[in-house]
């Protein structure tokens, strides 16, 4: 199609095009509408944008009154990760449980379930699902959000998410290209480094993102990690080999072959942001191959947008990134929010599954199915109320410090009396300010990752020296050997996932 606009204009609405902004507050900011309409084509929502699917609907029906085909775009994973439910928890249990029941039909159906409510409440792009293969036990932001350590395993799971994801009109995005799984450093932090030669990453990390990649998949988000049998200079995001070499190359040259949407991890984590700058790390990121940036995690506002669209500009008048490649990107973009447009006009996703259903109940089914018990035979149902210490260790950034996380709140309600309290690694000998905060009544020690955290392993079991009927809920990634009477392995922290184990504490 040929423009009447000239160069300039149509160079402008390029580089707005681009860009994945957020912003702040529960409506459209009068200056994001007005750059909608100028070219921005794409919008990030997070948890601070959302009080309810009814408000969220609102809010997404007036960025489509600005522009009709917009890429509304959100972080939602379930589990842990969770935009949607950011202030009560996820009613769906996340990677891990899905992994470890193993069940491809039912990670299919959980992810149509989520992408289904995404759809009404008027998103269109899930930056979901973590196709990361979790071979190390420490990893300090994958975890739970990996389906597991098993390429393959990760692989069938990651393209039933992707089917069920876009089988209900939502393009889903494979994260976080090359691999995450293997990172012992958060990139919301500092530059992560993985040493595996091209053959190691071939048979392990790039095995769930080739399946996925061949499944259709709309759009792969790159990760700030650096591997140096890619490129020993540039993380992943900011790298041509990983991007364009890797990625974007054909199968036949030894590449993956993906021909859609390539969008960059959020550019304000400190992986870049840091080491760059925001600027010229956007800059280098188009350059590498990638066609949108996110951004607006943690940078929200107008002065962002313009500050990046006007520097991609000068960037391409300075001959410091390619016009092609800039048009490249933003017809990508445009592409994408065709397709979802259309998903989202004629109903219709993807695929045409009559197996897929709405069922509201099949994330507490899941994370029931993902709920490992050790104990039980000789396990008695509390007589009166329970007193819940929740262990709780530094926040994930990914996930955010306010989701509530752990059965409380559940315990609460079935066992009427029951109190919670909430320990940390400063709060000097934790097992004896539980014991004195019980006053006599049985404890629930919840935690999260154990085996990570020292001090969280050393109360317990001290803890459990003191009393003996206590017992253990383990709501991240189950290493440690199970402790306490009884013991829970849940394989995630949602809210669905404190009610499964609430409800084998509560009734026995």
């Amino acid at each position: 199609m040929t423009t009447s606009l000239p160069a300039t204009d149509t160079l402008t609405r390029d580089a707005l095009a681009v860009l994945q902004p957020g912003f702040t507050g529960t409506s459209a900011p009068s200056w994001l509408l007005r750059q909608l309409d100028e070219g921005l084509a794409s919008v990030g929502l997070f948890g601070r944008n959302i009080d309810s699917p009814e408000q969220l609907a609102v809010l997404t029906e007036q960025l489509r009154e600005a522009r009709p085909d917009v890429l509304v775009a959100i972080d939602e994973e379930g589990g842990d990760v969770t935009r949607l439910e950011a202030r009560t928890g996820s009613s769906f249990p996340g990677n891990l449980a899905l992994g470890h029941i193993d069940d491809p039909d039912l990670t299919r159906a959980v992810a149509h379930e989520l992408g289904r409510r995404l759809a009404q409440a008027g998103v269109t792009l899930n930056w979901a699902p973590s196709a990361d293969v979790n071979t190390n036990p420490d990893n300090p932001v994958i975890g739970v959000r990996s389906f597991g350590g098993d390429p393959k395993l990760v692989a069938r799971h990651t393209v039933a998410y992707v089917e069920g994801m876009q089988a209900a009109g939502v393009a889903a995005c494979v994260k976080h290209f090359p691999g995450h799984g293997d990172t012992a450093v958060d990139s919301h932090l500092a530059v992560p480094r993985i040493d595996a030669d091209l053959e190691t990453l071939r048979r392990r990390e790039l095995v769930p993102f080739r399946a996925a990649i061949e499944a259709g998949c709309k759009c792969v988000m790159s990760a700030h990690i650096l591997l140096p049998a890619l490129d020993a200079a540039r993380p992943g995001t900011l790298s041509r080999a990983a991007l364009t070499g890797l990625l974007r190359a054909p199968v036949s040259e030894g590449g993956l072959g993906h021909t859609g949407l390539v969008v960059t991890d959020g550019m304000e984590m400190q992986a870049i942001s840091a080491t760059y700058g925001l600027e010229r790390g956007s800059v280098l990121a188009i350059a590498a191959g990638a066609d949108a940036i996110c951004v607006g995690g943690g940078l929200a506002g107008q002065d962002t947008v313009l500050r990046l669209r006007d520097t991609l500009v000068q960037a391409v008048r300075d001959g410091e990134l390619d016009r092609e490649r800039l048009a490249d990107a933003a017809d990508r973009v445009r592409a994408l929010a065709a397709w979802t447009h259309e998903a989202r006009r004629s109903g219709t996703g993807e695929l045409t599954d009559p197996a897929l259903r709405p069922d509201p109940g099949i994330g507490l089914e899941a994370a029931r199915r993902a709920l490992v018990v050790t104990g039980l035979e000789r396990y008695r149902r509390p007589r009166g109320p329970l007193f819940v210490a929740a262990f709780t260790p530094l926040a994930n950034i990914a996930v955010g410090d306010e989701t509530p996380w752990g059965p409380a709140a559940e315990l609460e309600r079935m066992v009427p009396g029951t109190r919670t309290a909430s320990f940390g690694s400063t709060d000097g000998d934790a097992a004896a300010r539980v014991l004195d905060a019980a006053e006599g009544r049985p404890v629930v020690a919840v935690v999260r990752d154990m085996h990570r955290h020292p001090w969280m392993a050393q109360a317990v079991d001290r803890l459990i020296a003191a009393r003996p009927d206590t017992v253990v809920v383990e709501m991240g990634v189950p290493q440690s050997a199970p402790r306490g009477a009884l013991h829970l392995a849940t394989h995630g922290a949602a809210r669905v996932c404190g009610r499964a184990a609430a409800e084998v504490i509560a009734r026995g």
